[in-house]
């Protein structure tokens, strides 16, 4: 089957096959017939190293469940350009790492304006990296392929506009193909209001039609 797919873009296109990839744009891969692992270890060490916390001790969670960060807590730092470099990379960071997308999406809400607090909370989340900066994403063969999602939302916990926040992961068989946290676009005015958001079963339908037409039931 690859075999065909190179032959049909040959007839379009002029490339040149340099085998399976084992590095590509900071993602580490590796794979056998069975198994396929991504990762971007080298890419989490270079960023610890960057920001001098490659001797750091390792944080056991990304963020800390009682710290209620604010647009106006802490004192602006001086160098705002270095907090913003560092919510990019970690953003390109949660290609392979979605334990804390949470994280690095909150304080991505910070970059025009960000505190002492902000960036505080942004090395606890590489802190955390310290103690895993070879995990990823791994994915198994399986005969049988089931589609499933799991989602959550708490309830009006943006301190600055009482939005709520929505998250999922969607899963075929045990392999996690998408996930996502965003901050609703509306004030929802109960937790029921704010748990019902169906852009997340808009997705796994994408992913329905998707593998319905790749000839996958």
């Amino acid at each position: 089957m690859t075999e065909d797919f190179k032959s049909f873009l040959s007839q379009y296109f002029k490339f040149k096959d340099l085998g399976a990839p084992k590095y590509f744009l900071g993602l580490e891969i590796a794979r056998n017939k069975k198994v396929l692992l991504v990762s971007q270890r080298k890419y989490t060490l270079d960023l610890l190293k960057d920001t001098w916390l490659l001797g750091c001790k390792p944080s056991n969670v990304p963020m800390d469940p009682l710290k209620k960060l604010r647009l106006d807590s802490g004192t602006p730092l001086k160098d705002a350009s270095k907090y913003r470099r560092l919510i990019g990379r970690l953003l390109y960071l949660c290609i392979t790492r979605p334990y804390v997308t949470f994280a690095v999406h909150k304080l991505s809400k910070y970059v025009s304006n960000p505190s002492d607090e902000h960036w505080e909370a942004a090395e606890k989340i590489l802190r955390y990296l310290k103690g895993t900066p070879g995990h990823g994403l791994f994915y198994s063969s399986s005969s049988k392929i089931n589609l499933s999602i799991f989602s959550d939302a708490d309830w009006a916990a943006c301190p600055d506009t009482r939005k709520s926040m929505t998250g999922y992961c969607l899963f075929i068989s045990s392999s996690l193909i998408s996930w996502k946290a965003k901050k609703q676009n509306t004030i929802a005015h109960s937790s029921a209001e704010a748990e019902y958001n169906p852009y997340h079963s808009i997705e796994k339908q994408w992913y329905l039609i998707l593998l319905e037409y790749g000839g996958v039931t």
